[in-house]
């Protein structure tokens, strides 16, 4: 199936550990690239995301963030260094035995010396696991945007291709119009200068006339380039760098045609056809 690489995915997951959401943002681009926004706490898995990445998709500039607020059970707790507390009272004890003034340390006081509280180490295991199992649905939701806009962009794509065919069998049919055309001409010519005629140019210039008139070279390419695009567009595999290797070469047969012309309806057919194929190429820019 067509995929594209412009895409959009968001994922959310609520529960007592906290809010979890991913979010995915993809556009076209010729390799696999990734920017990572992650919160402190969750950058450990920087590494873990990547291979997930790599492994699910092929190419595409991704924009990627995660964002946690902790719920109750993963919020971090305090605790009190009684030991300090302990020796903090006793040398206040000592303070007023040897200066003979009574002050007692009031609760505040000692909770605001360093040290007195601390914080409990968090466990984020849990939390980990489940930011990588909801990445995993983010990545699911992700790849079926893109397969959905993938198919838009096929049929447009193969809606291009049947122009092409149009314009192929129009300039098909205008050859031997055209032809006549220039026999005609060349007729009328030669009856002007018949006094003045040399066989062997003639004859040369009949050939290189033929030559530059004949396109059904690349009317055959043509059809042949369009053939094989239809072909890789029901491949199930990434397509895009094949599709854009027959844009050149439909370009480039279209660029040959348009030199050989020696008629106005067939130099605009050639004119379209450079259209369609560049409509065909700005969307292929977006296939995986």
């Amino acid at each position: 199936m067509i995929s594209s690489m412009t895409a959009f995915a968001r994922e959310e997951h609520r529960g007592d550990l906290g809010i979890l959401s991913w979010e995915i943002r993809s556009v076209n681009h010729r390799y696999l690239e990734m920017f990572l926004r992650l919160p402190e706490e969750l950058r450990v898995l920087e590494p873990l995301v990547r291979e997930r990445m790599n492994a699910r998709l092929g190419r595409g500039k991704l924009d990627i963030s995660l964002k946690f607020k902790p719920g109750s059970a993963a919020e971090a707790g305090l605790s009190v260094n009684q030991r300090l507390v302990l020796q903090l009272v006793d040398a206040e004890h000592q303070v007023s035995d040897l200066t003979g003034l009574s002050q007692s340390i009031r609760s505040a006081d000692l909770l605001r010396w360093p040290g007195v509280l601390e914080e409990k180490e968090q466990d984020f295991t849990p939390v980990k696991k489940q930011a990588m199992a909801l990445l995993e649905t983010t990545i699911d939701s992700l790849i079926d945007n893109r397969l959905r806009e993938g198919e838009r962009l096929g049929k447009i794509v193969q809606q291009r291709c049947f122009g092409l065919k149009a314009q192929v069998e129009q300039v098909r049919d205008l050859m031997p119009e055209v032809l006549e055309g220039v026999r005609s001409r060349i007729s009328d010519r030669l009856t002007e200068v018949m006094e003045e005629l040399d066989e062997a140019r003639l004859e040369q210039e009949m050939v290189i006339l033929a030559q530059r008139l004949d396109v059904d070279e690349e009317m055959d390419r043509l059809e042949t380039h369009l053939e094989e695009v239809e072909r890789v567009l029901g491949a199930d595999e990434p397509i895009g760098r094949r599709l854009d290797f027959l844009m050149q070469e439909l370009n480039r047969e279209a660029n040959t045609l348009t030199s050989k012309s020696s008629s106005v309806d067939v130099t605009r057919a050639a004119v379209e056809m450079k259209v369609l194929i560049e409509q065909m190429r700005e969307q292929i820019q977006n296939i995986e």
